[in-house]
């Protein structure tokens, strides 16, 4: 978390009944409710960060499936993913066009 010094000031509205809540549990957990208010912005900052590199994998996969064709079958991995929940070692399908 940062220090005092290293942050700046943001304003926000809240509703009334979520600004309640929010008091309530910095109050339960003994925080502030900046401090409250701070850690939940990280966790949805960080939470979103991931959510769009996953997308962004998903774009560059698919625009290399459109470009090489290689793909491993919705079956071809069912198959897979069962052999290896019967403690089989197996090793992963292998793409192909």
């Amino acid at each position: 978390m940062q220090t005092q010094a290293s942050s700046s000031p943001i304003s926000i509205r809240l509703p009334a009944e979520l600004k309640k809540r929010v008091q309530g549990l910095a109050a339960t957990r003994q925080h502030s409710t900046n401090a409250l208010v701070i850690q939940a912005v990280a966790a949805f900052v960080e939470r979103e960060e991931k959510r769009e590199a996953l997308r962004q994998e998903c774009i560059a996969a698919h625009e290399h499936y459109q470009l090489t064709g290689l793909h491993v079958s919705h079956a071809e991995v069912k198959e897979w993913i069962a052999g290896l929940r019967q403690g089989k070692k197996m090793a992963p399908p292998k793409c192909h066009i």
